[in-house]
């Protein structure tokens, strides 16, 4: 029946059942179908089984579904509750692709070994991790892009926001445009925040996506209120929507933006005043007391947020008068921000350049169709050097006997000259 239906043996098919790759994806697609049907604990232990199977096979053909196997391993330990438990077994893995030169397994190994710290929040564990391991370029977009997102968390729950942008910005660009809505829509969540924390407002066109419109509220609202500098409308704000920050894990992140708050309403007041009391401050900002409000504005002030001065005795901010801005060097901040970008982008664009293969880099010599560049046209002169030494020297009487009439030729021409 078999033969007839798929026109193939059954010996030919029992051959291909036996193939190491055949049961394999066949395990992988069994584990697949139980995590769409949420059947996790199935799927655990299928998993498991495979791991178990695979993880001794070294054949090059069984690469790409010994990652996968990993992934989907990782998917089913996390959604069971037994991610962390299982890190040994993922950092033994890790540890054979790498002596393999499996960079498939290599990247996805990776990213789950960091993912189960970011979810433990031990992000300090994960920063290690990520410095003492260099990520295969050999791989797909889609792991790289999920990489540099787990890098820019990490950096930005370190303070280091700018290189954190940069990171996010890199990850958002590499994402799978038409698919992977979930994970774009993470990205441009945690990129909102950390463009907020730089002292930047993102431009309105990431709110107006159709696809992350209704998503991407609770972080409108957050950025409205950051550029407002109203504190009131900022705790509300987070009150409010605390489940859904909690849910992305950008709470911590979010309560950092207070200070901003208080810088945008001091930029404001600053450009409205030329002279105000501590007091009129503290009230216009929501602030508990004037000691902190002349805190948090003479931290804006050492910031370089607003020009002022404060009269201490007096209890009064004076604003100095305004400059033109391009005396200042804000202009050439812009600028080397701007130009880093556009440096960077050039750099993963040339690093993602196909150059011609050896083959195909060749050009034509006498007496040879085509030498390949550099070795090539050594050995080329080498084996002509080669072959003009193994020639030897004769008399003239053997010449005249083994001259050919185009060699008699030549020769009574040359007689002729010299005469």
């Amino acid at each position: 029946e078999i033969e007839k239906k798929y026109h193939i043996t059954q010996s030919r098919l029992n051959f291909f059942t036996g193939m190491p790759e055949i049961q394999a994806l066949l395990q992988l697609l069994r584990i697949m179908k139980m995590l769409d049907s949420h059947n996790e604990k199935e799927a655990y232990t299928l998993g498991s089984k495979l791991i178990e199977k695979i993880k001794d096979i070294n054949r090059r053909t069984l690469d790409p579904i010994n990652a996968r196997a990993y992934y989907f391993y990782a998917i089913a330990c996390e959604k069971t509750g037994n991610l962390q438990a299982k890190r040994g077994e993922f950092y033994a893995g890790y540890r054979a692709a790498c002596l393999r030169l499996d960079q498939t397994s290599q990247a996805f190994l990776l990213n789950i070994l960091i993912r189960s710290y970011l979810n433990e929040n031990e992000y300090e564990q994960a920063r290690n991790i990520a410095s003492k391991t260099t990520f295969p370029e050999a791989v797909s977009n889609s792991q790289f892009s999920r990489y540099l997102y787990y890098n820019g968390r990490i950096k930005a729950m370190r303070l280091e926001y700018t290189e954190a942008e940069t990171r996010l910005v890199q990850a958002l660009g590499k994402a799978p445009q038409t698919s992977a809505k979930g994970f774009r829509l993470q990205i441009s969540k945690l990129k909102i925040v950390v463009e907020l924390l730089t002292g930047a407002i993102p431009e309105r066109s990431i709110f107006t996506q159709p696809d992350m419109r209704k998503q991407l509220i609770p972080y409108y609202l957050i950025t409205q209120s950051v550029r407002s500098g109203n504190l009131i409308s900022f705790g509300k704000v987070i009150d409010k929507y605390a489940n859904i920050f909690i849910a992305d894990k950008n709470y911590t992140l979010i309560q950092r933006l207070r200070h901003n708050v208080l810088k945008f309403g001091l930029r404001k007041i600053f450009l409205s005043y030329s002279r105000i009391s501590l007091a009129d401050i503290s009230k216009k900002l929501h602030m508990e007391s004037v000691q902190e409000a002349e805190y948090v504005i003479a931290k804006a002030i050492r910031d370089g947020v607003i020009d002022a001065t404060i009269n201490h005795k007096d209890q009064y901010l004076q604003t100095k008068q305004i400059i033109d801005i391009y005396s200042t060097n804000e202009p050439q901040s812009a600028f080397y921000k701007r130009t880093s970008f556009c440096n960077s982008l050039r750099n993963e664009a040339v690093q993602a350049l196909e150059y011609p293969k050896k083959e195909e880099k060749a050009i034509n010599l006498p007496g040879k169709k085509e030498v390949v560049v550099a070795e090539d046209i050594v050995d080329f002169l080498k084996e002509v050097f080669d072959q003009i030494q193994s020639y030897k020297s004769v008399s003239y009487t053997h010449l005249r006997a083994h001259e050919t009439r185009e060699d008699l030729v030549c020769r009574l021409l040359l007689e002729k000259k010299k005469a």
